[in-house]
This record gives C-alpha cells, structure tokens and sequence, in this order.
C-alpha cells in the first residue's frame, strides 16, 4: 500500500466553525484524523469526547498546555516551573487518555533575553522529558518535541539540539515532531534528514515556505517530492496539516484528495 495519513489540525482548518464542531467538519472533509493546539483545553472532557466520538475521527495528536503566566510558551525546559509543567503533563495525559490520542507534543519554553544559564535549561529539559517520556510509556502514548523557528526566544531551535536532547534523555517514546515548515527555515536538507532520521521521528507536520499555507502553494518545498519519498521509506505515521488555508478549508484539499479518500 502506498497509503500517506494525513489528519487535520483543527487549530488551524475549518476556522469558519468552534473548535468542537470541527470534528464534524474534518470527517465530512474526508479525514479519519485531527489534531489540536492548546485552544483543546478551553472545553471539557465531556464535550471534547462527544465531538470526536460523533464524528468518528481519531484523536492523533495534542500539545501539552503551555503554561498560565504571561508569555509562556511551553514549560518543559524553564527551570523553577517544575511543579507546572507536572501539572501540564498530568492534564495532557487526562486529555490525551479520554481522547484515546497515542501522541503529546510538549513546547519547550522561551528563555529571557538576557542572563539565562544555557546549562540549567538543558538539564531541567532533560529531566522533565525523562518524567514525561515515562509516563506517557505507561500510557502507550509517543512523547513529541518540535524546533521552532519563527517564536522569538524559543529555547529549541534546531534539529541538532533536538537529536541531542532526545540522546540524553534516551528513552524509546521521545521521539521528534518534524514539521517541514520549521524545518526548511532553519536547516533545510529534508529529504536527506528524514531518510537518515525516519525512525527518530514521531509525528510530522506539513505546510509551505514561505507563505504556511497548503502544500500544493508556490514556494521552497517540493512536496510531491516529499510525499513520494515518505512513501517510499514506508512512513505510516500521521502527518499533520498544520497549515493556513487560502480560504474555505474545503476548497484548499484539492493536493490532499488522493489521500483522504484512502483515508475514509
């Protein structure tokens, strides 16, 4: 089979709808799969599992909530938050458990701009990422972190650090988030990467550089390509499309039709 999975992210698809009624709008749309940002914690359990559970989707993938100070952007690496980033892995894990998602993706942090000690933060990613790794193991769930590029102060910035934290916390489920947007601004060499890497990476995420809107737009990747290449290493995990439609969601699916009918 030369099947690709490719779920929607409804933090960024089918915006025109709430959150909830996304689901709905995702399956009719041809996907057996969503995944969401942190605007998933604005609703309950109840309301979230009757959503997905009515529409008949999957529930791939989830980011960890983020933090509830001013500027937080993740809480995996900033030293002396400890005790909320235990509380952002305990919810997440209630979610992703509910939910039946089999992946958790934890941002990192953003440091100050002055004065910050490089090894602490390091040491506090590494230790909080053993804790997550292990109990998301005991819930069969795939821990995820993801380079990101375009948010300023951003404490993992490249796929080099991400390969050396996973290295250092050396547990089977941390795996990377690779998502091609980030990646072509700051490293570039995908396909190269992702054949040497494949079974480092845990989850994917798709979208053009520079403009982040569907793969099928004019700009720097070739994702005929990609796709092709994905195939060909037997890549059979979700791809997320995280990407901001031109318009109507709907009518920006046309590159994706092959796939979500297969899906269905």
């Amino acid at each position: 089979m030369d099947d690709l999975k490719f779920c929607a992210n409804l933090s960024f698809l089918f915006k025109e709808v709430s959150l909830l009624d996304r689901y709905g709008a995702a399956a009719r749309a041809g996907f057996a799969a969503v995944e969401c940002g942190v605007d998933i914690y604005q609703y309950s359990l109840e309301q979230l599992v009757v959503a997905r559970e009515t529409a008949g989707v999957e529930q791939a993938h989830i980011n960890a909530p983020t933090g509830d100070k001013p500027g937080d952007r993740g809480l995996a690496a900033v030293p002396g938050r400890h005790d909320d980033f235990k509380k952002s892995l305990m919810k997440s894990l209630e979610y992703a458990k509910s939910l039946h998602c089999t992946r958790i993706h934890f941002l990192a942090g953003i440091h100050p701009t002055e004065d910050w000690d490089r090894q602490q933060w390091e040491e506090t990613y590494v230790n909080n990422l053993k804790m997550a790794a292990e109990e998301c193991a005991k819930e069969g769930i795939t821990a995820l972190i993801e380079p990101l590029v375009t948010v300023p102060g951003y404490y993992l910035t490249n796929r080099k650090q991400a390969q050396d934290i996973i290295n250092k916390v050396s547990h089977p489920s941390l795996k990377l988030q690779f998502d091609f947007y980030h990646e072509q601004i700051s490293s570039g060499n995908l396909i190269n990467f992702v054949t040497e890497n494949i079974s480092l990476i845990g989850h994917m995420q798709v979208s053009q550089v520079p403009v982040r809107n569907e793969p099928d737009s004019e700009g720097e990747i070739n994702y005929p390509f990609v796709f092709q290449t994905l195939i060909s290493l037997g890549y059979k995990k979700w791809i997320g499309c995280e990407y901001i439609p031109r318009g109507k969601t709907e009518d920006g699916l046309v590159w994706a039709s092959r796939y979500l009918n297969k899906n269905n």
